[in-house]
Parts: C-alpha cells; structure tokens; sequence
C-alpha cells in the first residue's frame, strides 16, 4: 500500500447539501500541496441523504473512505473513529458544514512544520450567531483557567495533529474540543492558527447550550484526567484529609471540654458537635478510600478501545 502523508477526517450528521462542495474543496485545496492524502468522512448515524451522497462521492473518488456508525454517538466518537482508521502521518479533522474553509488546510500544515506537534484553528472572525459566540467565549474561559493551555478557540473543529501525537489518543462525551489540552498535558507542542469562518448555507447547526454543559463536565473530567489520573490518591486524599483533620480537632475539643465539665461536677450540656465531628471523621476516611480503590483501578478502565468498533455499521474504501 502507496505510503499516505495527510488524513482528512470529516466527522458529519445530517450535511447533505454541503457534502458534494465539501468534497470538491478539500480536493481543490489538497492539489498543490504535493502530497499524498486520504478523505475520510465518519457519518455519525445522519438521518438524511448523506449516506447516499458520500456513497457518490466514494464511488468516484478511490482517495475517499466513509465510515458509517449504526447511529448518532457524538462527534468525539466519530472523530476518534477517524483516528483509528486514518493511515496519514499528519491528520486533518474539520467539519463538514462548510464553515471551516479547506482552503486554510495547506496554511495548517505550514504551521505545523515549524515544530509543532498539534495545530489549533483559530476562528478569529467568527461568522455565527450572537448567542454561539457568547457561550463559546464562556467555555474558552473555562478551558484556559481550568487546563492553562493558552489557545484561544478550543471549540474550533478545524485541527492539524501528528501522528504520534493522537496515537492511543480515546475520546468520549464532547472530549474532542480538548484535545488540545489532553496533547499538552503529555507534552506536546501546542500552536495555534487564525483560520477564516464562513456562515452556514445549508443545514441546521448541532450546537446548544446542553453542549457547553456536557462541554464543561469533560473539561472538569480532562482537569482531574490530566493532573490526578496516575495519582487519584492524591485527589481524594486531600478531599479526605480535610474533613478527617476537622473532625479529630472538633471532637478532641468536645471531649476535653466534657471531661473538664466531668472534674468541676457541672453538667455536661447537649451539643451536635460531637456527633458532626464523627461524621466528618468518616467522610474523610470514605474519600481515603475511594482514593485507595481508584488507585488500585486506575489502569483497568480500559474498555474504550473494544467499544468504539461497536459503533461502526460498515466502512467503504
């Protein structure tokens, strides 16, 4: 098999009208690049015409493979799909609702020779609603407190990653916004690109604000992944040592205060705080152990991989 330099990975629900253009453009853009490359559309369960079009497009294309998954499961699925079945040294993810311009592609790829590992569009003109742009400022707000990667568009699909960046790489719920950071929390060189936006033409967008919900969860998940996940016991020992150390000190003092009351023959009044401090003693030591059995776990979880392949209904190319 011909050596393949550039993967383009095309994750879509419901683009029918976009697909044919999109083809023809990543073709036009990838023509004087001088390099080998590949097209692999991941339609995740669209309930449209899309399949029958990107099946025309196969068809006439021997550079096009699609992916079919037996249902809609999220566009990280569809995107760790496409990673898992490119074969280019340097992958390509965009959209396909012909906002990124493939057009910025070859500038991508310039940018990434200058060292880098890992290429982040940049939509520094942003052709969308009032609403997206503000939520998406909100979550870009989030990302960089909470990751410290300093990008400015982490929600942008349109991303150039080498190879041995992504290998291994499992993505799940909207964790495909963030790879970046994941990239940067193993030490990977993260650059960044401003990337021209164009509005919608056809279709409806798949964004709301339930995404920047499920989007903030995985960012929290990403945050403990990337800083705890070799050492959970740490995490949950500190949740745990605080409440534990409260509690001893809260009840050390109640029953000294008793047993004082005990020498001078007073009366030993009714308080709640011998009773809070042996609960605080025991949810210390649940997050203790939590921690001990995230420990002993942390490197079992690893049903990812098997499952991914469970989505997919059939692969042409």
């Amino acid at each position: 098999m011909a050596k393949i330099d550039i993967s383009v990975v095309v994750p879509l629900y419901n683009e029918q009208d976009n697909l044919p253009i999109l083809h023809n453009e990543i073709r036009n853009a990838m023509r004087g690049i001088r390099k080998t490359y590949e097209i692999i559309f991941v339609d995740d369960g669209s309930t449209d015409g899309s399949y029958g079009e990107l099946e025309k497009i196969q068809k006439a294309g021997r550079l096009v493979r699609i992916i079919k998954f037996r249902r809609n499961f999220g566009q990280s699925a569809a995107i760790n799909a496409g990673f898992s079945h490119s074969k280019g040294d340097i992958v390509v993810v965009m959209d396909a609702d012909l906002q990124n311009d493939p057009k910025d592609i070859p500038r991508l790829l310039e940018k990434l020779s200058e060292g880098y590992d890992a290429v982040s569009g940049w939509r520094f003109a942003r052709n969308d609603t009032f609403s997206k742009r503000f939520f998406s400022r909100i979550s870009n707000w989030f990302h960089k407190k909470l990751t410290g990667l300093e990008i400015h568009d982490s929600g942008c699909s349109l991303k150039a990653y080498r190879r041995d960046s992504i290998r291994g790489i499992s993505l799940f719920g909207e964790m495909h916004r963030f790879i970046p950071a994941l990239l940067d929390a193993q030490g990977f060189k993260i650059g960044e690109l401003k990337i021209s936006h164009r509005g919608r033409k056809y279709g409806k967008t798949k964004y709301g604000v339930s995404r920047l919900v499920h989007g903030f969860l995985d960012l929290i998940y990403i945050k403990f992944s990337t800083k705890y996940s070799t050492r959970p016991l740490h995490f949950f020992g500190y949740l745990g040592i605080i409440p534990l150390a409260f509690g001893i000190v809260i009840g050390t003092v109640k029953v000294i205060i008793n047993v004082m009351l005990l020498l001078d023959d007073r009366p030993i009044t009714a308080s709640p705080l011998l009773l809070f401090s042996v609960f605080l003693v025991i949810v210390g030591i649940l997050f203790i152990m939590f921690g001990f059995l995230a420990e002993m776990n942390i490197r079992k979880a690893n049903y990812q991989s098997d499952k991914q392949e469970r989505y997919i209904e059939k692969i042409l190319g």
